[in-house]
């Protein structure tokens, strides 16, 4: 999985590029950009205005230059798109193979044999050896 990946399946990522998010770094834009304005005589002022370009653009044209550094796309509907299509915590890749383990229990008192198939995903490294 690559880091944009990575990225882009966080929870961090998931905030960024919602509605929520959206507004929170419209928000911190506003709030750099005017606190920039009321000590635009000292360097830091200057620096907190020229800052708020990167919020406010990203808030207002709904874009993730995490991503985007990252390798993953910049635009936020794509990686809501990705975000649908692979929920949080699944695998990356859905071509990978699942693997399953059978354990078998015998219910006492009565003797018969009861089967439960507890889904379990293995990572690919994970040895082949079945579980009996």
């Amino acid at each position: 999985m690559s880091s944009a990946d990575a990225f882009n399946q966080s929870g961090v990522s998931r905030f960024l590029n919602s509605q929520a998010g959206r507004v929170f770094r419209l928000v911190a834009g506003a709030g750099f950009l005017i606190v920039g304005y009321l000590f635009r005589d000292r360097p830091l002022g200057v620096i907190s205005m020229v800052y708020s370009i990167l919020p406010l653009s990203a808030g207002a044209f709904d874009i993730c230059f995490v991503s985007a550094v990252l390798g993953g796309p910049l635009s936020g509907a794509k990686i809501r798109e990705a975000q649908h299509q692979q929920p949080h915590g699944a695998a990356p890749n859905p071509k990978q193979p699942q693997r399953y383990f059978s354990l078998r229990t015998r219910e006492a008192g009565e003797g018969a044999d009861v089967t439960t198939v507890a889904k379990k995903r293995f990572p690919p490294e994970a040895s082949d050896e079945k579980v009996q």
